[in-house]
């Protein structure tokens, strides 16, 4: 049976994270939401904190804190700020993480350990026009010419592109899809304009050109051919860390629209009075019960280097259209004020919609966790 407890050293980083998000982060939430960008210094605070390698071994420059440890602190940053945990996200989870799980002892050494440390930032490039849901069906092109490898091709929905250090890029050779580390550096490595977003407006989102960029033959991430299975096996964790995020923002919501509950009068008495309104607040606490066992049981399973593939997915698809439905009570709760810019509650009910859209969307986790289902024959047990 499942018993998960957090440990001393888990609650030390929960009270440090929620520390700097109070300080650090709420009091300009808005401004990044409105300015659109995320401050560098708050990116070098996040660094020195080593808030951007807290899952990683200390051997890599992280923390040695592993999945759990990484979904406390997401969970945790998107409290105040969904654009924040998105640029972690795309940093630490997918970015830095494909170079932990697939890359070799010296490239761990040479990229992971200063994106570990914030000393430089990542990004994650594999979507593009025609391979978005269908990843497989990737057109960025690699061939081995001499000592190098040279890609041509484009990417889109990029997170981190335009502001990303090292790149861990998706291409197809002959003999399948596979990955590369690329420096942003490299000529023919061109972010586009920053796009223009409904929601999690200060993540920094671009098209990526790459026009005959040449990467050191060494730069190969695994076997040649073999990157596609890296590329799904980083998406587990990344999932992981979406679910730890809409967490949360759920909880956030949680607080503030019982709190204004409370606060708010009509017909001479608080609206908390009300059984519609307390039929809402039982509806969003009972989703956070259940997607804070979801994410904590998953990642603790992650850490112990169990296939969680088909969990993950399930992590995401719940979590993620939980915080939707969520930031729609949270609105509807505060009434006219929560469609107001004057609260947070209309920036988290803008930056929880694209939750069911990233990271897979919600129609291909259902088809992972339906082929497992089929595979197994409908059979579930606890192990």
């Amino acid at each position: 049976m499942f018993e998960f407890k957090l440990n001393e050293e888990q609650i030390m980083l929960r009270d440090m994270v929620k520390d700097f998000v109070d300080n650090e982060i709420k009091p300009i939430a808005t401004k990044i939401d409105e300015e659109e960008q995320i401050p560098k210094d708050l990116m070098k605070k996040m660094g020195e904190l080593g808030l951007l390698g807290v899952a990683f071994p200390e051997e890599y420059g992280g923390s040695g804190l592993g999945e759990v440890g990484y979904c406390i602190m997401q969970e945790e940053i998107a409290r105040g700020c969904l654009s924040v945990a998105t640029f972690n996200g795309a940093h630490q989870s997918i970015g830095a993480n494909t170079i932990y799980l697939g890359g070799s002892e010296e490239q761990k050494q040479k990229y992971l350990v200063p994106l570990a440390s914030g000393e430089k930032i990542a990004a994650y490039c594999l979507t593009e026009a025609n391979a978005g849901s269908d990843a497989f069906n990737l057109r960025t092109k690699a061939v081995l010419d001499g000592n190098e490898w040279v890609l041509n091709g484009e990417k889109m929905w990029i997170t981190n592109g335009g502001i990303a250090d090292i790149a861990a890029v998706y291409a197809r050779t002959e003999r399948g899809i596979s990955g590369f580390i690329v420096d942003t550096k490299t000529p023919g490595f061109t972010p586009g304009p920053k796009e223009k977003k409904m929601g999690i407006r200060g993540s920094t989102t671009n098209a990526i050109t790459l026009d005959n960029v040449r990467v050191p033959k060494e730069n190969l991430l695994g076997e040649d051919g073999r990157g596609f299975l890296l590329a799904m096996k980083t998406l587990d964790a990344g999932r992981l860390g979406l679910g730890a995020a809409c967490l949360g923002a759920a909880k956030e919501l949680l607080e503030q629209s019982a709190k204004y509950a409370k606060e708010r009068k009509q017909f001479d008495q608080q609206i908390a009075k009300f059984q519609a309104i307390q039929f809402y607040l039982a509806e969003i606490a009972t989703m956070i019960y259940n997607m804070e066992s979801m994410v904590y049981r998953t990642a603790y399973e992650y850490d112990l280097k169990k296939d969680i593939s088909t969990k993950s997915a399930m992590v995401k698809l719940y979590c993620s259209e939980c915080i939707v439905k969520i930031s729609d009570l949270a609105v509807q709760i505060h009434g006219g004020m929560g469609y107001s810019r004057e609260l947070p509650i209309e920036r988290f009910y803008r930056d929880a919609r694209i939750n069911p859209i990233f990271e897979g969307t919600n129609e291909i986790q259902k088809g992972i966790i339906a082929r497992d289902i089929l595979k197994k024959n409908g059979v579930m047990r606890i192990k």
